[in-house]
This record gives structure tokens, sequence and C-alpha cells, in this order.
């Protein structure tokens, strides 16, 4: 039988049966429950922040950070090009206007260029930052913390107190990733900004099925996000409700398997840092591609690898890569195609892109899963560089 290594897939090692069909005898398998609350209070401890709403995916996080925030229809929000189109979407909830900026090396958002933008094409008014061209309200920026490594949160924090932005961090990829040393020393991916944003989808790093989670610099945003994410319900008996609110609560029995999946994240990060270590020095002198690193200065949850493809030295596409590679048993995938060039932002504003669109050609994501052995890992390193090799035009 063929050998097959996944992309990433979740990992059960735990508790999770036991806390689900706890779950389950209780009755509690709707939008309340302990288990709720047990998850809550352990990813604030883990996080070391004060208060954590759980809720139904990371892109309902985000949109609910962009309800709190009070972005209107109109205005402008920063957002990356190079991320998954969920990072983008809540803006246009908002019947706001997404402006698409660049990544540096790191595949964040790029803060040079972040600067620029503001400096050049906006202007501050009565503590506003007013697009020139549009004369629109600029409110927020949206900074995702690609595939667990840290945007550059120094930089970007002092331009939004210059020129007044709400930061919202998508933290969706990167729950565990913190600063190791400078000025934000402690702090975890998520807790930096005015909000903090985390997903629990089926490939994360820990998983719920669906399901994640919002934080925010003050503990009592949280509470409102919590009261917005269960219809705004002010009255439980007579059912009033004096905001518009929404259905975006954590289910209990996807809390059960949460709150198993927080007892082993600490030992996942350790995983997933180990077998990242394997893959550097299996890729060390592979001549067509190196493994990307993570910033300095941190500790990454490194929730997924990435191989930088010298693509001009291969015959064929990024697609007749991950096509070949899963003939011989191994799962990868490209990296997302951007979101300025996607049919719904077509017409959206995109500032100097440049790096994203050669990062969006040439990154091959690599199987890590938490479940991999050394012998997998040097396996899908062999078959990896093999084929590309294969493809080589030199």
């Amino acid at each position: 039988m063929k050998r097959f290594i996944p992309l990433s897939i979740p990992n059960f090692e735990g508790n999770e049966s036991k806390y689900v069909n706890d779950a389950l005898d209780q009755g509690w398998v709707s939008t309340g429950g302990a288990y709720i609350t047990r998850l809550e209070q352990k990813l604030a401890l883990y996080l070391n922040t004060e208060n954590v709403a759980a809720c139904q995916s990371g892109t309902s996080a985000i949109h609910l950070s962009l309800v709190n925030s009070g972005v209107q229809p109109g205005d402008m929000v920063i957002v990356p090009t190079l991320t998954f189109i969920a990072a983008v979407n809540p803006v246009s909830y908002q019947f706001a206007d997404p402006v698409f900026m660049d990544c540096d090396d790191s595949l964040c958002i790029d803060p040079e260029k972040l600067d620029r933008f503001c400096r050049e094409e906006c202007k501050l008014a009565e503590d506003k930052l007013i697009h020139i061209n549009s004369g629109k309200h600029v409110k927020a920026v949206i900074v995702v913390h690609v595939f667990g490594n840290m945007a550059d949160m120094e930089a970007i924090l002092s331009i939004a107190e210059e020129f007044h932005l709400i930061v919202i961090e998508d933290a969706t990829e990167a729950l565990g990733t913190v600063y190791l040393s400078g000025e934000l020393q402690g702090k975890y991916a998520g807790t930096i900004g005015d909000y903090g944003t985390y997903s629990f989808n089926g490939n994360k790093i820990i998983t719920t099925g669906g399901g994640g989670a919002v934080t925010a610099s003050k503990p009592e945003y949280v509470d409102h996000l919590r009261y917005l994410s269960t219809q705004a319900k002010d009255d439980p008996h007579y059912y009033i409700h004096n905001e518009i609110g929404f259905n975006y609560r954590m289910t209990n029995l996807q809390a059960a398997l949460g709150v198993a999946q927080m007892e082993e994240l600490p030992e996942f990060v350790e995983r997933k840092n180990r077998n990242y270590e394997l893959y550097k020095e299996s890729f060390q002198d592979f001549e067509f591609g190196r493994l990307l690193e993570f910033r300095e200065g941190t500790y990454s949850n490194k929730w997924f690898y990435s191989l930088n493809i010298s693509m001009d030295r291969i015959q064929g596409t990024m697609r007749d890569i991950i096509i070949n590679l899963e003939k011989k048993g191994i799962q990868t995938r490209a990296i997302w195609g951007l979101i300025h060039e996607q049919k719904p932002y077509a017409d959206s504003l995109a500032y100097q892109i440049e790096r994203a669109v050669h990062y969006s050609q040439c990154v091959l994501n690599i199987p890590s899963s938490t479940q991999l052995t050394e012998e997998d890992i040097y396996y899908a390193s062999k078959v990896i560089k093999d084929t590309i090799g294969e493809m080589a035009n030199d």
C-alpha cells in the first residue's frame, strides 16, 4: 500500500472523548454549558489575558471585533492581500472598504508600506486618518500572523498609535506564538493589539471542529463581544434586544473538545518546533528551495511549514508540483490566491503589491501535523526533494 502523509490533521490524544461524552450526558450541547466557560478561562490563563469569549469561528471573531470597533459603511480597513479570504470578508460584512497591503519577507503585512501609505496617501484630521483621494476614514488594520509567524507588531503598534488606527490581530494560525524579547516580551499573538482573534478549525494547532475565540485590550470589550455573539439578549425572560446581535456563540460540545485540546496545546507547540528543526536539517542543502524561517525574538507555534521554491528553475507550475506529490502520497498545498486579485475585490484599492505576488507563486506548504514522526519527516522531505529535483530545468 502506498504511504500517505497528510498536510495537517487534528490530533486527539487526550480527554476529548471523555469531555464530549460528559457534555452529551449532561444534555448541554448548544450555546450554553460549563465547558464554554472552562474553555474561555483556560484560554485567558494560557494567553495571560483577562477575558476571552468563545465564538463560532475565527471569521465571526474578526466580524465581532469590527462591529465593536465601530467600523461603519464607507470606512476603510487596511488588510493583507496574502492571507486566507476569511480575514478580509468581515470588512465587507460591515459594508466597509478593504485597502490591500503587501507583505514583507515574513509573509505578514509590511510595516514599511503600511507607514508609507498612512503618511503619503492619507492625512490626519481631528484624530482621524483620512484617505486623501476618496475622503474616507481609514479606521483599522487587520494584521494576520501568517502560518504562526508573528508579524512585526512593535512597528505596527507604533504606526497605529501615530495614525489612530485600531489594530485587530488575526491570530487564527498563531495560538501559542509569543515574543521572547524586546518591548513586547511575554506577549502572545492576539493579545498585543486592540483585538485578537483565534480559530479552532480542523487543521489548526488545536481544534473544536469549527469554533474560534476573541479577546481585547479591555475586558469590558470582551463582555460586549460575548453579548453580541448571543443575539444581544438583554432580558432572557422577555427577550429584549437593544442592539443588533449575531448567532456567533460556540457550542458546549465544541468547547468540551476545546478544553481537552487546551490540555495538550503546550505539547503540540513543542512538537511543531521539534519537527520544524528536523525539516530544516532535511532541506538545508536543497538547491531548489529553502524552508522559510520564523521571526527572531519570538517562539512560534510553527503551525505550517513553508518551502520557498525556486520556480524559475522548475519545469511546470506549482499545481504540477502539488499533483506530482499527491500521486506519491505526500499532501501539500500552495499559498492562497492573492485577495486583491479575487473577483469580489478586483476593484478595491491595492497599495504597491510586489512581494506578495512573488511569494504567492513559489511557497509550498508541506506536511505539518503534530503526529508526524521523525521517519515521516525524513521520508516526506526525500519525496519532496526528489520530485522537485526531477522537475528542474537545469
